[in-house]
């Protein structure tokens, strides 16, 4: 192999000494297998009959509800071969309905058996409506209380008592008889943050999430999402792939030391030793006794039970009844912890923007190769998603990538969330549009881009709606707007050109992102569903897209920041958003009719600031590339 530098390097690129990282996108191709799912499926039929069900409900979820989770609680993929990150499937006797939303209605009919499995798009019926439409009546419906939210199984008690059932919880895993070589649970070493990376201590974090307890008049709150615990302990780990979280769980007490819960084999000495001076440490199996204790009251000197949050989005029904059970009062809500993390320190941006510096410099090595290399067509899906890793891993500070890498060439890139494996595998073409959806982790932040690329020479339609597309995305860029103002609100700046032509696309303009932590993080998001005031040091994605079904997909995304934006002569606080993402558009898909001057103007702008920040961090022959991908319009 040869430097990222040469004229003509190979399919991989030189790793600089590295091993390559696992391939991310092999993850899936033994656990999850479509051909196996009327098998499996029968498996799990026979076993639900020996417990005494007619039927299941299994959620794409772990015990968190995080988004990526760990190998051995992917139950929804080994039994439908579906890899997507959200899903429910719905086991009856005689039927299976495997539900997605907008992102796979394309992914998920590629990958399960529909002779066994009927895919069912959110937009058409929710689970719970076709649960009541569906089940026999008088049949006993199971669901595992323990992957199933309050708000879940508040569903699932409507419709199964409206289609005349029974629901009963199933603690027992009906998985385990069929599933011999599942992989064990996690049990990776946690870490300390440094306070420079951290900003603030665990002393000043903890006096913060008491303070927002005792405004809320709740005694306490169980933080079931581990996001929160690695925020307020500031450690890090690596229990799941791709967000660097060590499981765990925690009770805080509007008053005194919280309880953190977590596998004892996770903690060195020193990470023991520096933990126990802000928290009581348990194993995990100590949680129910200790979680019943504090709901009960004990301590508490009047015989009251306990008014405990347990977070609507995270926590698990099996813990809100265990604090019922013991007298106590499980109090639906937020996790104030999300809201608090949301909004980032100035030791956390300062990271991010690192991050970014260091992320856009590795994409442009990255793209100044692939430009050379896919116009021979040679290239594959895969051959790109190993060597944007390969350049990553050369920095010397990748940790992981943030998520699976979406890779998809030409009727590919049309799938929202396309994941490519061994088996959709297929070759970059001259002539097609490729789109590069990618992030990383670093020590000091998270990054996601997205970039749609051209090989060889756009069509007319290509460039046009790109160039749409990317209207959109400037003007969400130059947004400014008053305290108050919601993603909801800001979210059709950046729908508007699309609109204007009969065009749209189906997922979010923006989600909230972590420092480093999840690349998808709540609460904010810029959307129709995002209700929550924007505030100062929110991180969000800004990214509009146009996806032709069977011919192409476009996607433009960048990090953006929240600020403080003074408007001379106004009379409110206002807002404007920073861009992180230091990363060129492709110029040769900008159609310049179609942009006003002030967007000529931005463009031209952004990619100054690109050329000046990134220039300095490549070699010679990537500087040139640059050179030419950041020229004036």
């Amino acid at each position: 192999m040869t430097s990222p530098s040469s004229a003509h390097s190979p399919v991989h690129p030189a790793s600089h000494g590295h091993p390559p990282f696992k391939a991310h996108f092999q993850t899936f191709d033994d656990l999850a297998d479509g051909a196996e799912g009327p098998a499996r499926l029968a498996a799990l039929r026979a076993e639900l009959a020996r417990l005494g069900f007619d039927g299941y409900v299994i959620p794409r979820a772990d015990a968190h509800q995080n988004e990526y989770v760990p190998a051995c609680e992917e139950r929804l993929a080994y039994l439908t071969g579906f890899t997507g990150s959200a899903g429910t499937c719905v086991v009856l006797p005689t039927e299976a309905a495997l539900f997605v939303d907008g992102r796979y209605t394309l992914q998920a009919p590629a990958q399960v058996d529909e002779a066994a499995f009927t895919v069912v798009p959110l937009s058409q019926t929710r689970p719970d409506k076709w649960i009541e439409d569906h089940l026999p009546r008088g049949a006993r419906l199971g669901f595992d209380p323990w992957r199933t939210t309050i708000d879940g199984r508040e569903r699932l008690v409507k419709a199964v008592a409206a289609a005349g059932g029974i629901l009963a919880p199933l603690d027992a895993d009906p998985f385990d008889p069929f599933w011999p070589d599942r992989p064990a649970p996690p049990r990776e070493p946690v870490r300390l943050l440094d306070l420079s990376v951290a900003g603030e201590d665990t002393a000043t974090k903890l006096r913060r999430v008491q303070e927002k307890l005792a405004e809320e008049k709740l005694d306490g709150v169980l933080v079931s999402d581990p996001h929160g615990a690695a925020w307020l302990f500031n450690m890090r780990g690596g229990d799941v792939a791709h967000t660097p979280l060590p499981l765990a769980w925690c009770i805080i007490p509007r008053e005194g030391l919280p309880d953190l819960f977590l596998e004892a084999l996770k903690l060195s000495h020193e990470v023991r030793a520096a933990l126990a001076g802000h928290a009581r440490l348990h194993g995990v199996g100590d949680l129910d006794p200790v979680l019943a204790a504090f709901a009960k009251g004990e301590g508490k000197g009047d015989g009251k039970g306990r008014r405990i949050r347990v977070d609507q989005a995270t926590a698990p029904v099996r813990l809100a009844t265990l604090i019922e059970t013991a007298g106590g009062i499980a109090d639906k809500g937020a996790d104030p912890i999300s809201l608090i993390k949301a909004s980032k320190n100035p030791a956390e941006i300062a990271g991010m923007r690192a991050a970014h510096v260091r992320d856009g410099a590795a994409l442009v090595r990255f793209l100044a190769w692939f430009d050379r290399e896919a116009p021979t067509g040679k290239l594959t899906e895969i051959d790109a998603v190993e060597a944007l890793e390969t350049f990553r891993r050369a920095t010397g500070c990748l940790t992981d990538i943030s998520f699976p890498t979406i890779a998809g060439a030409g009727e590919n890139g049309a799938i929202v969330h396309y994941r490519v494996t061994r088996k959709t595998n297929r070759a970059i073409h001259p002539g097609e549009l490729f789109l590069l959806d990618s992030g990383a982790q670093y020590p000091d932040g998270t990054t996601d881009i997205t970039r749609t690329l051209a090989v060889g020479t756009p069509t007319e339609d290509m460039r046009r709606h790109y160039t749409l597309v990317l209207k959109g995305h400037l003007a969400l860029t130059r947004a400014v707007f008053p305290k108050g103002i919601t993603g909801a609100q800001l979210d059709p700046l950046a729908r508007q050109f699309l609109w204007e032509n009969g065009l749209d696309f189906d997922h979010g303009t923006g989600h909230g992102v972590g420092a480093g932590l999840s690349v998808h993080e709540g609460p904010a998001r810029i959307s129709q569903l995002g209700h929550l005031s924007l505030a100062a040091g929110m991180i969000l994605s800004n990214e509009p897209g146009f996806y032709r079904t069977g011919a192409y997909g476009i996607r433009i995304e960048n990090l953006i920041l929240v600020e403080d934006r003074p408007v001379e002569a106004g009379e409110r606080p206002c807002f404007g958003f920073s861009t992180l993402t230091l990363v060129p558009y492709d110029r040769r898909l900008i159609d310049l009719r179609l942009l006003t001057g002030a967007e000529r103007a931005q463009v031209d702008a952004y990619h100054a600031e690109v050329r000046a920040t990134l220039a300095p961090l490549v070699d010679e022959g990537c500087v040139d590339w640059l050179a030419g991908a950041t020229a004036p319009l």
